[in-house]
C-alpha cells in the first residue's frame, strides 16, 4: 500500500485547487449526504474505530469550504452534534488534494499541517485517511482513523481500512447513482409537467374575454412549477409597461409582489430588464447579480431581495401582427436551482402562446366596440309623447362580437298619434344588421303620415320586401298608440314575434297572445290582423324580442311564464328600473335582448 506524507509548508484550503473541481462538487452533490447521521456511514465509522482501535473514526467527505461527516464515532462537543468543520480544521482535504492515504504517526511533527487547529480543538495526533471516490476516480474525502496519541498504523491496520474504503466508496457510488436515478425521474416528471403546462395553456387563456383574467391566470399557471414568483407586464400602444400583474408562491407575499407589480408600472429603470426585452423582443437569462441594477428603482432592488431573488429569466409575449406587447419574468428563490436552456425554451413558448391569446382578446375587444357602436348608432332616439313616458334597452350577448339583428322604435305622427316597433332580423353577422337597418327604415317609410290601420301597414310590409327581393326572414310587431274617448288605445299586430306583455298599474301582469301570424318576408302573401287594447294611467306594455325569453334548455312557454312571475307587482317601480330588472338574469344571455317599455302618464 502506497503512503506518503503531506509536502511541508504548503497553505490549506486555498492551495489546493482539487477541492473546488466542478465536476468533483457535482459528485459530491450527487451523494445527497449533509452534515447529518446516515445509519449506513455510521457503521463504517464503527468498523474502523473497532478494527483499528481507534478513539475517533470518520466517514469525512470534503466540500469547497467544509467538510461533514455522515459516519462519525468519537467526536468531541461541539463537533460531534454539528457533524461539520471548516476547513481549517481538516485533515481529509490534504487526502483529496494528493489522491493517495495519507498516514501520520503524529501529525505535530509535520510543517503542512501541525498548525491546523484539528490538533488542539479535536485531539488529533495520529491520523491514517484512505481516499473514498466517485466511479471516475474523483476523490470526494476520506475514510479516517484519529488518535489522540502518537501511533505507529501497522500494516495489516491500513489494509483493513483500505478494504472498508473501497467498500465505503462502493455506499457512495450507489448513492450517487440513486440520485441520478432520482433526478432523472424528477426530470421527466418536471418535463411531463411543462407539457402539460403548455398544453392546458392556451385553453386556459381561451377561456376568458377578460385581459385582467387572462393575466391572472397566466401568472397563477408558472408559479410554482416554473418560478417561485412571476411577474406579467402588457403594454400600452407607446410601448411603455400599463399593466403589470405578480404571484408568488407564499401568499403571504401577495401585498410585496403587488407593490412590485405597481413599480414596475410607474418607476421601472429604462435600462432595466424587463423594459430591454419590450425594446429587443429578446429574451433575458440572469442571477441573484441582476436584481438590483436590472430593476434600477432601489425599492424594487429591496423588494426583489425580500420576495427571493436568485435567478431570473424574461422573455417577451409577441402578438401576431403587434409586435411585443409584454414580458413573462420568472423569478427563482435562493432554494430553486439556477434557469437552463430548457427553462428558456419553456419560458419562451409560454410567451408565444399568451401573445396569441392576449392579442386574440385586444382584437375581439376592438372588433366588439365597433360592433355596438354600429349597433347602437342604428337604434333610434325615444322621442317624447305627453300621455306616455317610454324607455328602451339594446343588449348584446356578452361573449360575442357580431353585430345582431334585434332593434325597436318609436316615432311620432303628425297628428300625434305614436308608433311603436319591434324587430329581430335572423342572424348575427353585418348583413342581419345591414337587413335590420333596412327593415327598420321600411317600416318608418311605410307608416310615417299614415293613418291606415297597423295590419294594412304590415301587409304593405310584407309586399314592400317581396317586391324589393330583399333576402330576410324576421318577425315584428308594430303598434300604433291613440287617443280615443275611451283613453289610450294601443292597436298592434304582430308578424311571428313574442306577444306583448302588459303591466297593470295594480300589478296584474297580462300576456296579450292572440292569433299566430308569420314571420315577415315569406313569399306567399298572408292575410294580417290587429288587437287592441286599453291603457289606464300606470299601465306599462312591454314589447321585446325572443332574446329575453329565449333558453336552449327550457321550453320559451316555460321562460315566458317565469317572465310573467317576475313582473308581478312591478307596476311601481321606474321605468328605466324596471328594464334593468327584465335584464338582469341568473342565466347568460344566449341572444341580443332589444327591449321598448311604454308608460301611461
Amino acid at each position: 500500500m502506497t503512503e506518503r506524507s503531506p509536502e511541508p509548508d504548503r497553505p490549506a484550503a486555498v492551495g489546493i485547487p482539487a477541492l473546488r473541481d466542478p465536476a468533483r462538487l457535482r459528485s459530491l452533490a450527487d451523494t445527497g449526504l449533509d452534515a447529518a447521521p446516515d445509519e449506513a456511514f455510521d457503521r463504517f465509522a464503527r468498523l474502523v474505530g473497532d478494527l483499528l482501535e481507534a478513539p475517533v473514526a470518520l466517514v469525512s467527505l470534503v466540500g469547497a469550504d467544509r467538510q461533514f461527516f455522515p459516519g462519525a464515532v468519537g467526536l468531541p462537543e461541539p463537533w460531534a452534534g454539528r457533524r461539520e468543520t471548516p476547513l481549517d480544521r481538516s485533515f481529509c482535504q490534504h487526502v483529496v488534494d494528493i489522491a493517495i492515504p495519507m498516514v501520520l504517526p503524529d501529525a505535530r511533527l509535520h510543517p503542512r499541517v501541525r498548525r491546523n487547529l484539528a490538533i488542539p480543538e479535536l485531539g488529533l495526533v495520529a491520523y491514517a485517511g484512505v481516499p473514498l471516490t466517485d466511479l471516475d476516480g474523483r476523490v470526494l474525502g476520506a475514510l479516517c482513523a484519529i488518535d489522540h496519541r502518537p501511533r505507529a498504523w501497522t500494516a495489516p491496520q491500513l489494509r483493513t481500512l483500505a478494504d472498508l474504503a473501497a467498500a465505503c466508496s462502493s455506499e457512495l457510488r450507489l448513492r450517487i447513482a440513486l440520485d441520478g436515478a432520482e433526478e432523472a425521474r424528477r426530470r421527466a416528471e418536471e418535463a411531463h409537467n411543462r407539457l402539460e403546462l403548455l398544453h392546458g395553456l392556451t385553453e386556459t387563456l381561451a377561456g376568458t374575454l377578460d385581459v385582467d383574467t387572462a393575466v391572472r391566470r397566466l401568472a397563477d399557471a408558472v408559479v410554482p412549477l416554473l418560478a417561485d414568483w412571476a411577474l406579467v407586464t402588457l403594454v400600452d400602444r407607446a410601448g411603455k409597461p400599463r399593466r403589470a400583474t405578480g404571484v408568488h408562491r407564499d401568499p403571504s407575499r401577495a401585498a410585496e409582489v403587488a407593490r412590485f407589480a405597481h413599480l414596475v408600472t410607474t418607476r421601472l429603470d429604462p435600462d432595466s430588464v424587463i423594459r430591454r426585452v419590450l425594446r429587443t423582443g429578446q429574451p433575458v437569462l440572469g442571477g441573484a447579480d441582476d436584481a438590483g441594477r436590472d430593476v434600477g428603482e432601489p425599492e424594487l432592488g429591496a423588494l426583489a431581495a425580500r420576495l427571493g431573488f436568485a435567478a431570473h429569466l424574461t422573455v417577451p409575449v409577441p402578438a401576431p401582427g403587434a409586435g411585443v406587447i409584454g414580458s413573462i419574468s420568472l423569478v427563482g428563490g435562493p432554494d430553486r436551482r439556477p434557469f437552463d436552456e430548457r427553462d428558456l425554451r419553456t419560458a419562451v413558448e409560454v410567451g408565444r402562446r399568451a401573445g396569441q391569446a392576449v392579442g386574440n382578446i385586444w382584437m375581439y375587444g376592438e372588433q366588439r366596440h365597433v360592433a355596438e357602436v354600429l349597433q347602437h348608432s342604428m337604434l333610434p332616439r325615444l322621442p317624447e309623447h305627453p300621455a306616455v313616458e317610454l324607455a328602451a334597452r339594446y343588449q348584446p350577448v356578452a361573449d360575442r362580437v357580431e353585430v345582431g339583428g334585434d332593434w325597436y322604435d318609436a316615432f311620432v305622427q303628425p297628428d300625434g298619434d305614436l308608433m311603436m316597433a319591434i324587430g329581430d332580423v335572423a342572424g348575427h353577422d353585418i348583413e342581419a344588421a345591414a337587413t335590420m337597418g333596412q327593415l327598420r327604415n321600411l317600416v318608418r317609410g311605410n307608416a310615417f303620415g299614415r293613418t291606415d290601420p297597423v295590419h294594412e301597414q304590415m301587409s304593405r310590409l310584407d309586399a314592400t320586401i317581396a317586391g324589393l327581393r330583399i333576402p330576410t326572414a324576421a318577425t315584428a310587431t308594430l303598434a300604433r298608440l291613440s287617443r280615443t274617448p275611451g283613453g289610450l288605445a294601443v292597436t298592434w299586430c304582430n308578424a311571428g314575434h313574442p306577444p306583448p306583455l302588459l303591466v297593470t298599474a295594480d300589478g296584474a301582469v297580462h300576456n296579450l297572445d292572440g292569433r299566430h301570424e308569420p314571420l315577415l318576408g315569406l313569399t306567399r302573401p298572408f292575410p294580417r290582423s290587429s288587437r287592441t287594447v286599453l291603457l289606464d294611467e300606470g299601465d306599462t306594455l312591454l314589447l321585446y324580442t325572443d332574446g329575453l325569453v329565449e333558453r336552449r334548455d327550457r321550453p320559451i312557454d316555460e321562460t315566458l311564464a317565469e317572465l310573467v312571475d317576475r313582473l308581478a307587482g312591478s307596476s311601481k317601480l321606474p321605468l328605466d328600473d324596471l328594464c334593468d330588472l327584465l335584464l338582469h338574469s341568473p342565466h347568460p344571455r344566449e341572444d341580443d335582448v332589444a327591449l321598448l317599455a311604454v308608460r301611461a302618464r
